[in-house]
């Protein structure tokens, strides 16, 4: 790690304060005749049924709660602290994307081992148009995305931490006591990166696929470990001493946390679908043995799954601002939370006015990702470096599941917690342009220029979308401007 502890803390916590007044500033904007916007429309009002209830929703809407509750548990306690409006709808939100800089900085440091890149992460991702959004409104794509990075950067301190440990075997000559190599004893981090795991189940079930993605990356961090220590059989070790644990860890800590967050719905009366024994399912049978609780709540995810299983694209009629996720690298299909149009607004200036929000991958970062993950493709297959593999696991976690099903319907927002993954990759992209000491200053200077001018340019274009991230009112002509690409109107 960098010897400049101290700086890497001031930096973190500077950008983070930074990113902090990016993200609340005039929270409370934009509305819809005071109600809330887009998809706010569901979540927010649950969140107020969770607060008002205790921790758990009691009304159906005709089956439309179709997300675990710890989202919208987050989100009562901002309604909680502000009150039931905007800013106590979006306030856990805007914390949530706030606490992502500060994860990513100290993500970031710990992978390149230098401050600047991760001061550059952070950066990014202020200037990231998905994240920024994304924390901006009362929806739940944010909490995953956050709890998905702090179980990222748990594994990554794990890997460090075995690393250490196996170090200290080296040097005492124990390493070939055996051929498996040593016990590693309690693994602290690796438990709370499966406490995250479970954490971002408990927000949305697409946490599922990083729990199986980081499983397997926590496994090749172990075996790597245990070859580069000298372990005369690693691979063999691997499974003898670190995959029980591991599935403790990945599988089994997940979930238990993840029921954690059903505890009040567990302990309620009149929670959805909580006595669904001797209503929707009959008393006693081969499953009579289980819980009414573990019942009523298989019963009420079988319905959730229903209604993600046939959520399809009408045949002729899909969503006006649904997309595929070949398009979501690049963020070719945004999606447009919010539009007002009017006339003589005040601070328009002009007769014809606008007022929107669109959730918009600034394309200064976003388009440059194809070559990026490729880049990353490249070192791994060249030089394995692990920096590489742990980011495409990441993006890869949020990115190719979503292929399985094409006939469902998919959003954009899906991509919120691959944000971070894409930052990464950019900034150890950048990292190759700075360079190394050794190379000498003129070509650390070209380096340094080239990722000033590159980070400029993000800030800038991040800038420039100002408007239509936040719901600006702007003239129609800026409006136009704004939509670079057919396939953004």
């Amino acid at each position: 790690m960098p010897v400049d502890r101290v700086r890497g803390w001031v930096v973190t916590l500077v950008l983070t304060l930074v990113g902090g007044v990016v993200r609340f500033w005039d929270l409370g904007w934009p509305t819809d005749q005071g109600t809330p916007i887009f998809d706010e429309k569901h979540y927010v009002p649950q969140a107020w049924q969770v607060l008002r209830n205790g921790g758990y929703e009691d009304n159906p809407g005709y089956e439309l709660v179709v997300h675990p509750p710890l989202s919208k548990q987050l989100m009562a306690v901002g309604q909680w602290v502000f009150g039931y409006d905007p800013v106590g709808w979006r306030a856990a939100s805007a914390l949530a994307g706030t606490l992502c800089i500060l994860v990513i900085i100290r993500v970031a440091r710990r992978m390149t081992r230098s401050t600047l890149l991760g001061a550059l992460a952070g950066v990014l991702l202020i200037a990231d148009g998905v994240s920024h959004v994304s924390a901006r409104v009362g929806m739940i794509d944010v909490f995953p995305a956050l709890f998905v990075l702090l179980a990222f950067a748990a594994l990554l301190v794990d890997r460090d931490d075995v690393r250490a440990r196996l170090a200290r075997v080296v040097a005492e000559g124990r390493i070939t006591d055996t051929l498996y190599g040593p016990r590693l004893g309690v693994r602290w981090w690796r438990l709370a990166a499966g406490a995250c795991l479970g954490l971002s189940l408990a927000a949305k079930w697409s946490g599922l696929y990083y729990i199986v993605f980081f499983g397997l990356l926590l496994v090749g961090f172990d075996a790597a470990a245990r070859r580069a220590a000298g372990v005369a059989r690693p691979f063999v070790g691997t499974l003898v001493r670190d995959v029980a644990p591991a599935l403790w860890a990945c599988l089994a800590v997940p979930v238990l946390f993840y029921l954690a967050s059903w505890l009040p719905w567990i302990a309620s009366e009149t929670g959805t679908d909580r006595h669904a024994v001797g209503q929707q399912l009959p008393l006693g049978g081969p499953l009579g043995f289980l819980p009414d609780w573990l019942r009523g709540l298989a019963y009420y995810s079988t319905k959730v799954l229903e209604f993600h299983a046939t959520l399809d694209t009408p045949r002729g009629s899909p969503h006006p601002w649904e997309s595929k996720p070949w398009t979501w690298p690049m963020g070719l299909r945004p999606m447009l939370y919010y539009y007002e149009s009017g006339t003589a607004e005040l601070g328009c200036g002009s007769p014809s006015c606008v007022s929107a929000v669109m959730l918009i991958g600034t394309p200064a970062l976003w388009w440059v990702s194809l070559p990026v993950l490729g880049w990353s493709i490249w070192r791994v297959v060249t030089t394995f470096d692990w920096r590489h593999v742990a980011v495409l696991v990441g993006y890869g976690a949020g990115f190719l599941p979503w292929f399985t099903n094409l006939d469902r319907q998919m959003y954009f927002f899906y991509m919120t917690p691959v944000a971070p993954f894409l930052v990464l990759a950019v900034v150890l992209a950048l990292g190759e342009f700075l360079g190394r000491r050794e190379q000498g200053l003129e070509r650390r200077r070209t380096g340094t220029l080239v990722v000033g001018i590159y980070t400029g340019l993000v800030v800038a274009n991040f800038a420039w979308l100002w408007p239509i991230l936040v719901g600006t009112w702007i003239t129609a002509d800026q409006w136009n401007a704004q939509l670079w690409l057919p396939s953004w109107r």
